[in-house]
């Protein structure tokens, strides 16, 4: 933060009633949230699914024939449901909450003549700041004093290198600050003219929300596998209505029997498969350190084939460390004895660089001079920082001039990117080529290389372009930015799965290449940016399947590499931190922010963030959407099965003029129990240990094929020649009451057997055995709790007609096994 004397030299600032009032006018200083539904806005959508609104219609139909008991029964099913999905709601915007409040930033304010820290948010225009080295800006101001104040735009911008900023500068670039970005040296003081939506960073996120989110192909396929089944069901339930009201007048009771055959046909389990798999998913990620905020990403995130990953910051630590110096012939790494030439450049680096630096190269670049030079004279405390140059597009060089006390001779240092350095240097075209030939050896093993030169200045007049101090070059400094711990570990994972990794970078090639083969991506294609820049859209797409480096990339680029491989048919993973990663992030099927020093903007156009910032997370949540998937197919053909079996159970009958069997509650009844069994059954089955070998699914690959359809079915007619052949023996047999209560015991065993049927070849999980107990608890309560044996029309059965009536059920069980078998002997 700036110094005590600097804070007591400002002073004014707005009034806190003043600042009070335009708060109240222009709201906080943080980006506008999406518009939330309200309470009453959430239950009246979740009172317009299908299931509820012919719930409600059976309701209706019982209160009107004075059937009280089953009336209120359905009507308290649709309050506990809306109130489930209210509460998850709740749940999940809270968690979106918590994430907006990630890493709000203090901001230094003057107000009423006095300096305090305030939470960002509460600035406003015409507020009077402070900022200094370290800080990030709160919000767009306009400089009004300042010293040797340099600005990281990267966020906004792309760009690495540090801006020299000034109050009074030509143009908007070096007389404003803005709103996200980072001071890496001086200090200053700025009047606040835009907070919020209204800053520059506002304003990109604004163009982000106006973009709509796409809808995972999973999703897709879903929609259009439950319209067909609902347009069926709803077919099949007007002929049944019609049967029964033509045939014997009684339309009320048809009407019922075609809202059972509704609530059976509908697959209303689909879109809760659709919500539960991937929320229990987001909540063991979560244990990974990563927040999930749109659900349908984890599974897509399964079906991703190619990851574009930043290399700053994601794959690299960005952590620089001194790995090298190069100095009159001589290449030496740090920790080896240094001789003259080599102290000199570091002598040299150190005058070049801030006293207290903020930037990570600075910092390894200090800490190394200040340890190899300690005890010598070349560490000069006492001179006299008299000029600062900072690095600007047109010199990619830093200048500092020194004056030693009694002098008027100052000593200039320069470091730079080495053909800044080389023209300073008025090297001849020999030269420089060595220069450069030795510079791109270094990058070429992932390093970031400097040049460090030195001049003598007689302190008069400054010269219009400093290559007229004459410059002596001094040598090379070669910096590191190590890989984070277990990265080749984590693209080796993402590599057996078939995912390609593409990293996309603003250093040059040399240098990312080198990265690359460090994190072990695979080898391929370079794409640099100038070569995309002249590329149309359809090269584009012919070349980028085959590229696994993107170098020299803009901001802007990263949102084309994106678009031309979704266009090439990939399902595209993002990872990113800047506001210039943004459209990108929102552009591609999964966008993956950084947690911890990502933008606002970053984490909102994203729809999974890594809080800790690992990229092993991404492991981990590869294998939680491939999990997801599996296990949704299996709760898929579970239930195509058991709702083919139900309807033909609330068809036939009708059709071939037997008693009805199943009524709305009925129905419920069976729907308490297919709910849980399609989510947490399924979703708590073992992953498969060869899930991280396979490929990724094709995209477009349905949930369940034709052949998936097939079995299915299959396992369902079987279900349902076991209920109807209990169904017609008990009715033959008991009374009409205790004939129902009989074939709806082989019924609920048939889901049962049903369920376990669909499992994993493992040994099923506990969750099963607990819901078969529960249904089979339910069911010997509604058949032997009076009250309840009323509401569903039940008789009491004896011990051997329920165990009779369970083992019809239950022996669907054995059809797999038998088949198996058959299959063997027939070999």
């Amino acid at each position: 933060m700036a110094s005590t004397a600097h804070e007591a030299a400002v002073h004014g600032g707005l009034s806190e009633a003043e600042a009070a009032r335009r708060l109240a006018a222009d709201g906080p200083n943080a980006l506008p949230a999406a518009s939330r539904p309200g309470l009453l806005k959430l239950a009246w959508d979740s009172a317009r699914e299908p299931m509820f609104l012919l719930l409600l219609g059976a309701a209706a139909l019982y209160l009107t024939l004075g059937e009280l008991h089953e009336g209120l029964f359905l009507l308290a099913t649709v309050a506990l449901t809306v109130g489930l999905s209210l509460y998850q709601q709740g749940k999940t915007e809270r968690a979106l909450d918590a994430l907006r409040e990630l890493g709000s930033p203090r901001a230094l304010v003057v107000r009423d003549g006095h300096s305090r820290h305030l939470d960002s948010r509460a600035l406003v225009r015409g507020d009077l700041i402070v900022v200094a080295e370290g800080d990030r800006v709160p919000a767009d101001a306009r400089l009004l004093a300042g010293h040797a104040l340099r600005v990281d735009e990267s966020l906004l911008t792309g760009e690495s290198l540090a801006l020299d900023k000034a109050a009074g500068a030509d143009g908007e670039a070096g007389a404003c600050l803005f709103s996200g970005t980072l001071v890496v040296a001086g200090h200053a003081t700025a009047i606040v003219t835009a907070t919020g939506a209204h800053s520059r960073i506002g304003a990109i996120g604004a163009s982000l929300r106006q973009l709509a989110p796409e809808a995972s192909p999973l999703r897709r396929q879903t929609r259009r596998l439950t319209v067909m089944f609902a347009v069926l069901g709803l077919a099949l339930s007007v002929t049944l209505v019609l049967l029964h009201g033509l045939r014997g007048g009684a339309w009320l009771q048809g009407v019922l029997a075609g809202i059972a055959l509704a609530m059976a046909m509908v697959p209303e389990e689909f879109a809760v498969v659709l919500v539960v798999f991937p929320a229990l998913g987001a909540w063991r990620l979560a244990r990974e350190r990563v927040l999930t905020r749109r659900l349908a990403a984890i599974e897509t995130l399964g079906a991703t084939s190619v990851l574009c990953v930043d290399k700053t910051g994601t794959l690299t630590e960005n952590r620089m460390r001194v790995a090298r110096l190069h100095a009159a012939g001589q290449t030496v790494a740090p920790g080896a004895a240094l001789g003259p030439a080599v102290r000199e450049l570091l002598e040299y680096a150190l005058l070049a660089s801030a006293a207290t630096p903020f930037d990570p190269m600075e910092q390894a670049l200090v800490r190394l001079a200040r340890r190899e030079l300690a005890g010598s004279d070349q560490l000069h405390p006492h001179w006299r920082l008299v000029r600062e140059e900072a690095p600007r597009p047109a010199l990619r060089a830093m200048l500092q001039a020194w004056r030693a006390p009694g002098s008027e001779a100052c000593t200039v240092a320069a470091k730079g990117a080495p053909e800044a350095i080389a023209a300073m240097c008025r090297l001849d075209a020999r030269g420089t080529a060595a220069l450069l030939a030795t510079a791109d050896d270094m990058a070429r093993d992932g390093l970031r290389v400097l040049a460090v030169a030195r001049a003598g200045w007689d302190g008069a007049q400054w010269p219009p372009h400093p290559a007229r101090l004459g410059f002596t070059l001094l040598g090379l400094v070669a910096l590191a930015d190590p890989l984070r711990a277990g990265i080749p570990d984590a693209v080796r994972a993402l590599r057996a799965a078939g995912i390609r990794v593409v990293m996309i970078t603003g250093d040059y090639p040399s240098t990312a290449q080198a990265i690359a083969r460090q994190a072990g991506l695979a080898e391929g294609a370079l794409l640099t940016g100038d070569a995309l820049a002249a590329m149309k859209a359809r090269e584009l797409r012919a070349c980028i399947g085959e590229v696994t480096v993107c170098a020299r990339i803009a901001p802007e680029q990263k949102l084309r590499i994106v678009q031309a491989l979704k266009a090439g048919g990939a399902i595209v993973g993002m990872t990113g931190d800047g506001v210039n990663d943004a459209p990108a992030l929102r552009a591609a099927h999964v966008g993956i922010a950084m947690g911890q020093r990502g933008t606002d903007v970053a984490r909102e156009a994203a729809v999974l963030v890594l809080l800790d910032d690992r990229f092993d997370a991404i492991v981990a949540a590869v294998r939680a959407g491939r999990r997801i998937f599996a296990g949704m197919r299996r709760a898929v053909g579970y239930l195509v099965s058991v709702h083919a079996c139900i309807a033909g159970m609330a068809l036939l009958p009708v059709l071939f003029g037997w008693p009805v069997l199943l009524l709305p509650m009925h129905i419920v009844f069976l729907e308490l129990m297919i709910d849980p069994a399609c989510t947490l059954a399924f979703e708590n089955d073992a992953p498969d240990p060869d899930s991280m070998r396979k490929p990724p699914r094709r995209p477009g690959a349905p949930l369940i094929g034709a052949a998936g359809l097939l079995r299915a079915g299959l396992h369902g007619a079987l279900a349902l020649a076991h209920v109807i052949a209990a169904w017609l023996w008990a009715w033959a047999v008991l009374a009409p009451d205790a004939a129902r209560a009989f074939a709806f015991t082989a019924l609920v065993g048939a889901n049962l057997a049903l369920m376990f049927a669909h499992a994993t070849r493992r040994r099923p999980n506990r969750v099963r055995w607990m819901i078969a107990a529960g249904a089979l608890a339910a069911l010997l309560a509604v058949i032997y709790v009076p009250a309840l044996a009323a509401v569903f029309h039940f008789a009491p059965l004896s011990a051997a007609q329920l165990v009779w009536a369970g083992a019809i059920g239950l022996s669907l069980a054995l059809w797999p096994a038998l088949l198996g078998l058959a299959q063997r002997l027939r070999r």
